[in-house]
């Protein structure tokens, strides 16, 4: 038990140092265009609209600005997906990781679209969403291992 609440400390640790970076990121970074705000609301609500726009058209534009678009919003809640389960302390199933997640970027993307700073955007809500999941995976994946490590240990 000492080590299971070793690991819960832990991990709530890095999951609010991962809030406090995440929230820098999407709201206050510079360089991602949010020293201040637009003056009308900007949304795109039309699902794989920029998804389709970015892979499309990526030899036209700079790589980092594809790789924030698609990459960076799928790995930004990778973490999310992983801690979750130890934040809110009980077991989590895939598609309550999902659900939380899903939760978690749509609140995100409405306080973007109040405050005017980035954009209310429904591929996010995609890509963060499947960026959740696979965090939830690979924390399994590696639950999975680690069990296997242990038990052949025990032998």
């Amino acid at each position: 038990m000492r080590k299971r609440r070793i690991i819960r400390v832990i991990s709530v640790i890095c999951f609010i140092l991962y809030m406090i970076v995440l929230t820098y990121f999407l709201f206050l970074s510079d360089g991602f265009g949010r020293v201040s705000g637009y003056e009308e609301y900007r949304f795109n609500l039309v699902p794989l609209r920029e998804i389709v726009r970015f892979v499309r058209y990526q030899e036209n534009l700079d790589f980092f600005s594809v790789w924030i678009n698609l990459q960076g919003n799928v790995f930004a809640f990778v973490p999310f997906g992983a801690l979750i389960r130890w934040v809110i302390n009980r077991k989590v199933r895939w598609y309550q990781a999902m659900e939380y997640t899903f939760l978690f970027s749509f609140s995100v993307e409405l306080l973007q679209l109040v405050t005017k700073v980035g954009v209310f955007d429904v591929d996010d809500l995609i890509l963060n969403t499947f960026g959740g999941l696979l965090g939830f995976w690979v924390y399994y994946l590696l639950l999975l291992i680690n069990k296997r490590s242990e038990e052949q240990n025990e032998r």
